[in-house]
């Protein structure tokens, strides 16, 4: 790779496309050269904003015109698969914002294409970026609380429309198709990929509702609710597109036999454990200021372009292989919700 990593940008729909370009564009050694997308305004709004001139409405003759390193993915979750096979053949890279796609065989498809090429794919989850989550992940990795037995994560605002998302985003937020469903896919991800995570495994089954129970004018579900079961752990993955204020908080929340650790919606971690092992009648609490996590690991376009940088593998929670499962879980959960009944894991 040359001095510079040249970027491209497939797709501007994702909400999330400005603060990830803001991110790239604070690394020096990273050049945004080009952008694809079908809307004229959003191309206008990236030419303005970051300088970039190399448009296209299409993204396959971008990749075929531009000699680009890597591509920032943020279309629709149901094109994700698309475009990673077709950079995958031109040997580019792959950032994308989570969730990895619509369904479980589209996330197939980007794991064999990027193994097949020997690309990186990286699925950037925001939660992965948060000093008190990785504060308290390097805790329970340090058995500060003991085995986890139950893991909570509730994503939830009052809704894409309502809380100000643009319109070329909610409206594929609210396409069963582009997206994959509704609430549950935006928001229960999340839990599921915090779960797995935490708990180093997948769940044995999956129990799944969901619902349209306030925004009646979707046709896709506005709450939903995941509960992954484990060996001896449960994980829950809540979403809601209609919460009204701050509480409860998304967390995560993570329960052990010797303790607990708690996100909170300021972003700091409240910890508590038993002062002596067995003992459930003294126990001490303390409220962390996590420090801030060090270069390579603050935001994903940072952690990306080192993981190309050191020719390094992309780690869990963001690789491939794990988020196929994070997938899989997911369809688990919307099966479970349609059918009424558990689900067994794998599919």
């Amino acid at each position: 790779m040359a001095s510079n990593l040249k970027l491209g940008i497939v797709g501007l729909v994702h909400d999330h496309v400005w603060g990830l370009l803001n991110q790239f564009n604070a690394i020096e050694r990273v050049k945004i050269e080009a952008a694809a997308d079908s809307n004229p305004p959003l191309l206008e709004t990236v030419k303005t904003q970051f300088g970039v001139s190399k448009l296209y409405t299409d993204f396959l003759e971008m990749l075929s015109k531009e000699d680009l390193d890597a591509v920032l993915l943020c279309t629709e979750n149901s094109r994700h698969a698309d475009v990673v096979e077709a950079a995958a053949e031109r040997g580019i890279h792959v950032i994308m914002e989570k969730p990895m796609a619509a369904t479980l065989e589209q996330a197939e498809r980007i794991v064999k294409s990027s193994e097949k090429y020997g690309i990186k794919v990286m699925v950037n989850y925001p939660t992965t970026w948060s000093p008190a989550v990785q504060q308290a992940y390097k805790m329970v990795k340090e058995d500060k609380i003991g085995d986890i037995f139950h893991i909570r994560f509730r994503g939830a605002h009052a809704g894409p429309k309502e809380t100000g998302c643009s319109p070329y985003f909610y409206n594929w937020l609210y396409n069963k198709e582009l997206n994959g469903a509704g609430a549950i896919i935006d928001y229960c991800c999340y839990g599921v990929n915090l779960s797995c995570w935490f708990l180093g495994d997948t769940p044995k089954s999956v129990i799944g509702v969901m619902g349209t129970l306030a925004r009646t004018y979707l046709e896709v579900d506005d709450n939903a609710m995941i509960i992954m079961n484990y060996k001896n752990a449960w994980g829950i993955a809540e979403a809601c597109w209609s919460q009204v204020g701050s509480h409860p908080i998304h967390g995560p929340i993570i329960n052990g036999v010797n303790g607990s650790l708690i996100v909170d919606e300021e972003g700091r971690l409240h910890f508590y454990a038993v002062k002596k092992k067995g003992d459930y009648r003294d126990i001490q609490g303390e409220v962390l200021e996590p420090p801030m996590p060090p270069k390579g690991w603050r935001n994903g376009p940072e952690y990306f372009v080192e993981r190309i940088e050191k020719d390094e593998e992309i780690s869990d929670p963001l690789s491939v292989r794990f988020n196929r499962d994070v997938q899989e879980i997911l369809e688990a959960g919307i099966h479970s919700a349609v059918e009424g009944k558990r689900i067994n894991l794998p599919l």
